[in-house]
């Protein structure tokens, strides 16, 4: 980096907040109490993101009387849920050509889910009144290097060979036409299979639904261990005990209370900034008219959007993996990574020079190594899980939702005839194997983003393994 961009990426952060700009808001809810004592339910739910929310809201609209209690380590939205980029995609399988890689003959199947899903998920937010700044302006992948570029055309090829509809191919001019860029040079636009919206406050409306629902919420209230009980199982908390006939675990990255699952997932810390509010003079020099979300086609890419009130979210890049799966709150700042993104945000931007963000932050995603949920039962079926979504959760997280509760009835249906939800992913080796890899994958990524694409021979060994690392 040059001195004087150093310079004016580092001021242009001198500011910034550090705390997630979605959690950052004095209009979110009170924490609810911990349970104190012993609690006996139906169901339980493990986790109070996206994952457990949407399990515990859907269990009573399925059966209105089923009793149902939801326990949560921190506050409701806490983790990932408050940290995302707020893209809410339609796809199941971290986007579709992933999909096509790994589950070629049910990924009609998988789009047709994966649409009904985002459809299902608009609804919600208007049948219970989440205001969370919904909008299904869909999503641009965009191409700033040549090779970027013929990859994303001969995709386009290829998608409209497999029937898919609804994704546009963009040119030099009519992507500079939706949003100026002196470094986009096309783009694929996916127009109606990703939204944009609001993250904290879908958790935050979420946890109201489930309560106006009658489930019982108790936050601060972390699940210790998981054991059988005469009732079914039995969840240890600090302060008391739940037992439930059935228990749903949606704890993502934390680890799991099913032990053996804890392989199958590391965690990556994602970063992120947000601009101040764009004046009317400095959204005029950009368009971006349509609104959509849009991401850079490199392996280490940037995700970006515009919020209700015209900031500009601007995350990814650095995807950094911390020695033996550590977590700690310690890694949610990062200022390396956010001089770095400050730095690029302007080399993408630079008509928006002068400007300054707000708040930087950073939190842990949950990847796994074919980059998509995976799911399962412990306990003769009396547990469920679902873990796994590397940062398409947003969406996706309803979905697996879904298959828990399916796989919890001991119903066969067509999610749980999925290849997808029958097969699980290869586990991370143990330590210092898996620091080893990920760093040897890590490098071998930047290098070819700055060799034109051209994959060196651990990366094609991966690819032919279907193994990698992404956020």
């Amino acid at each position: 980096m040059a001195p004087a961009a150093m310079r004016t990426a580092a001021q242009s952060l001198s500011g910034a907040k550090p705390v997630s700009y979605w959690l950052d808001d004095p209009a979110g809810p009170d924490a609810l109490p911990a349970l104190t004592g012993d609690e006996h339910t139906d169901l339980l739910v493990v986790g109070g993101g996206y994952s457990g929310l949407w399990t515990a809201l859907i269990a009573k609209e399925r059966d209105p009387e089923r009793d149902v209690v939801l326990i949560e380590g921190h506050e409701v939205g806490w983790a990932a849920s408050g940290r995302n980029g707020g893209f809410c995609a339609a796809s199941l399988t971290h986007g579709l050509a992933n999909g096509v890689e790994r589950w070629p003959g049910e990924i009609a199947k998988l789009e047709e889910l994966g649409e009904r899903n985002l459809d299902a998920i608009e609804a919600a937010v208007a049948r219970y009144g989440i205001d969370c700044e919904f909008e299904r302006t869909g999503e641009i992948d965009v191409a700033t290097e040549p090779h970027q570029l013929e990859e994303l055309r001969e995709w386009h090829e290829e998608i409209t060979k497999l029937g898919i509809t609804g994704v546009d191919f963009l040119d030099r001019d009519a992507l500079r036409a939706e949003v100026d860029s002196p470094t986009f040079l096309g783009g694929l636009w996916d127009r109606r299979g990703v939204a944009m919206l609001h993250p904290a406050k879908l958790a935050w409306g979420l946890k109201r639904a489930c309560r106006e629902l009658g489930v019982r919420i108790y936050e601060h209230t972390r699940g210790l261990d998981l054991v059988r009980s005469r009732e079914g199982m039995a969840v240890r908390t600090p302060y008391g005990r739940v037992f439930a006939r059935r228990v749903a675990l949606g704890t993502n990255i934390f680890p799991s209370l099913v032990k053996r699952v804890r392989p199958y997932t590391v965690p990556v810390y994602d970063y992120a900034l947000m601009t101040e509010p764009l004046t009317l003079e400095q959204l005029a020099s950009i368009g971006w008219k349509g609104r959509q979300g849009l991401g850079d086609s490199a392996n280490q890419f940037h995700y970006f959007r515009l919020s209700a009130d015209n900031r500009i979210l601007w995350g990814g890049y650095d995807a950094i993996y911390p020695y033996g799966g550590r977590l700690s709150a310690d890694l949610d700042q990062r200022p390396e990574t956010f001089l770095k993104l400050a730095e690029q945000f302007f080399t993408c931007f630079p008509q928006l020079s002068g400007l300054n963000f707000s708040h930087a932050w950073g939190g842990a995603i949950d990847t796994c190594s074919r980059f998509t949920a995976f799911f399962g039962t412990a306990h003769q079926g009396r547990v469920a899980y679902a873990a796994g979504f590397t940062g398409l959760g947003v969406g996706s997280t309803r979905f697996g939702a879904d298959v828990m509760l399916d796989l919890l009835s001991g119903e066969e249906t067509e999610r749980t005839r999925l290849e997808m939800v029958r097969s699980k992913p290869m586990p991370f080796p143990p330590e210092p194997f898996a620091w080893a890899g990920i760093e040897i994958t890590k490098r071998s990524l930047a290098r070819a983003d700055s060799n034109g694409g051209h994959r060196n021979l651990w990366l094609k060994a991966m690819d032919k393994l279907g193994l990698g690392f992404d956020s």
